[in-house]
């Protein structure tokens, strides 16, 4: 075979090639347009708000007025109402506290205690497990246990470290004033 010889089968062969991928793309466009108008079309998000919000504008600022107001009181009687946990803090100590409804056994554990468990009390059988510790000023590394599962991730912590592939919460104690 030469090189003539290998050059026209190129040729034939990509000439075919053109041939066959120009019979796949008749009627391309045609076929996308109908699949397209199958389609519904995605609107903006104010043709999304037109279509849950009521019609009429004065409706629609009399809703948001009232999510407005709704959202003030909320965050007006939240600062209003006391918190129950504030009997347990005039004690002195540290309080530490985990929301588990479901929960049958809750601890702490940390540097405090040696990574060893501290139990938690459900005072109010209400899932809101707390034990206040006398903790002298300092930094200190700790987790919860809820029934068995590590959570090292504590919202009220003052920051979060990972080792060992496990976060840890932070906690840092100053002196009373």
């Amino acid at each position: 075979m030469q090189y003539d010889d290998l050059d026209a089968l190129i040729r034939d062969a990509l000439a075919e090639e053109r041939r066959a991928a120009g019979r796949r793309l008749a009627g391309l466009e045609a076929r996308v347009a109908a699949s397209l108008a199958g389609r519904p079309p995605k609107g903006s998000w104010r043709h999304l708000l037109s279509r849950v919000l009521p019609a009429n504008r004065a409706s629609r600022f009399a809703l948001v007025g009232s999510l407005v107001v709704a959202c003030v009181v909320g965050f007006l009687l939240g600062r209003a109402l006391p918190l129950e946990m504030e009997p347990l803090l005039s004690g002195g100590g540290t309080l530490f506290a985990v929301v588990a409804p479901q929960a049958s056994s809750v601890a702490v554990v940390g540097e405090f205690s040696g990574w060893q468990p501290v139990p938690l009390a459900d005072a109010g059988s209400r899932g809101v497990w707390t034990a206040v510790l006398p903790l002298p000023p300092g930094r200190y590394e700790y987790a919860f246990v809820v029934d068995g599962r590590w959570i090292g991730q504590d919202p009220l912590a003052d920051e979060y470290v990972r080792s060992f592939g496990e976060y840890a919460s932070v906690r840092y104690v100053q002196e009373e004033a």
